[in-house]
């Protein structure tokens, strides 16, 4: 199985979809008149209430449920095996990926409140399946959208990151893999079953504290590493164009490739953490409090800055300036694990990276079991949550002893199934998204 996903994944990741995602980035970013340049009025607007608006949760609550869904292992386990796969000029291309992305979350989003429903029980309910089935008419692509939400609500959502916290409880604690999986799927458990608002509610405590802790311990190691940090840039940059132009001092014994291989495993990794394009963040948008779609469209497109723009970068950052400074430092250590080499010199450093990890992985399983779990309502109505839940706690568990590598492939396999629905309706439906203009 995983030779064979291996080789879909070289093939669909090596031209097709970075073609097709960076198609669509770009498309947005010019029909939305340089959206971007809007985030400082998006941050700002992340922090103020709606007040005149209906909704299910706050404006912020869904941020930080699109934040805790998407800052996971990618931002850690994800940017490292970028750099060990693709080479230092991955993190170029996985930071160009969330640059341009913005403009196609902001779409997204866009969409999925505005074709979002109102259901019975008073709750909100929205995302690409109905844009797709009330936009475009298309139920059967609607399906087919769900039913890759679902599988990759236990893939991107579930597997990797319970694979990750069981691999580093054991590495730093030495805990059984399959006692970590077991309290792993018991907290999550307790969190998953109120539902968007018990999310919500831990999520806006969660995902700040957890961010600026992981981004303050960075910020310490690039002041250490600071005269290297010119050099770090520039090699970076050289690397996402002219990989075999690299030094033998970056490339650790790990790195090799070509311009290809660099933007796959960047743009592959870029996808991956900031999920701009698969539609996920437009479930969680659809549930805010908000009086116009492009006021909570704005607002969920700062998490693609957060978690790509800034935290992948920085993330990045590090691995290349340690790699420079100590090019053994690396030595003895697997392709996943180049940023824990990088936090060694500062104290406590692994152990710090170690709990990043951990909240960063379990916050991702809390927000991605609530995209399953609008998915499952989609497909077979509010009856079947409760089982949907269950089977998500067991397959933490699964996750959390399966074969990290096959866990990877599986998921860049799925999240490209997931994206294509959702890009082909953003592209249908163009004409109803308008730029930001308050």
């Amino acid at each position: 199985m995983l030779s064979i996903l291996s080789s879909l994944n070289r093939f669909i990741w090596g031209i097709p979809m970075p073609a097709l995602l960076f198609g669509v980035h770009i498309y947005f970013t010019i029909h939305l008149k340089g959206v971007q340049k809007h985030i400082g009025k998006a941050v700002s607007l992340s922090v103020k209430p709606d007040t005149a608006a209906e909704g299910d949760i706050s404006g912020f609550a869904a941020l930080t449920a699109t934040l805790a869904a998407t800052i996971g292992t990618g931002n850690i386990v994800g940017i490292s095996t970028a750099v060990a796969l693709g080479g230092p000029g991955a993190i170029f291309w996985c930071w160009l990926t969330g640059l341009l992305g913005m403009a196609t979350s902001y779409a997204e989003c866009f969409l999925g409140v505005l074709y979002r429903r109102k259901t019975n029980d008073g709750t909100y309910i929205g995302g690409p399946m109905y844009a797709i089935e009330y936009g475009m008419g298309k139920k059967w692509l609607a399906v087919l959208f769900s039913f890759f939400t679902l599988v990759a609500s236990y893939g991107v959502g579930c597997s990797t990151q319970a694979r990750a916290v069981t691999e580093t409880a054991k590495t730093l604690w030495g805990f059984p893999e399959y006692l970590v999986g077991i309290v792993i799927a018991i907290i999550v458990g307790l969190v998953i079953v109120g539902g968007i608002q018990s999310i919500g509610k831990i999520c806006t405590k969660l995902v700040p504290t957890m961010g600026f802790f992981y981004l303050f311990a960075c910020i310490v190691i690039l002041i250490i590493n600071r005269d290297y940090l010119a050099a770090g840039l520039n090699t970076i940059l050289r690397s996402a164009f002219l990989p075999s132009k690299l030094p033998a001092a970056v490339t650790g014994g790990f790195i090799g490739g070509s311009l290809k291989i660099a933007a796959r495993y960047g743009i592959a990794r870029g996808l991956f953490t900031n999920e701009a394009g698969l539609g996920s963040a437009a479930i969680a948008a659809a549930g805010a409090k908000t009086s116009h779609p492009s006021r909570q469209a704005l607002v969920s497109m700062s998490a693609t800055f957060w978690d790509t723009v800034i935290m992948c970068a920085i993330t990045g950052l590090v691995i290349v300036t340690n790699l420079l400074k100590n090019p053994s430092s690396v030595e003895g250590y697997s392709f996943a694990e180049l940023t824990t080499a990088a936090f060694l010199p500062i104290p406590f450093g692994r152990t710090i990276l170690g709990i990043s990890l951990i909240a960063f992985a379990i916050a991702t399983l809390i927000g991605w079991s609530y995209f399953g779990e609008k998915a499952v309502e989609y497909l077979f109505g509010k009856s079947c949550i409760n089982t949907y839940r269950l089977c998500y706690i067991i397959m933490i568990f699964v996750g959390s002893v399966m074969s990290l590598k096959l866990v990877w492939e599986l998921t860049d396999f799925v999240n490209a199934f997931m994206a294509i629905p959702n890009l082909i309706c953003l592209l249908v439906l163009r004409k109803k998204i308008i730029p930001y203009n308050h």
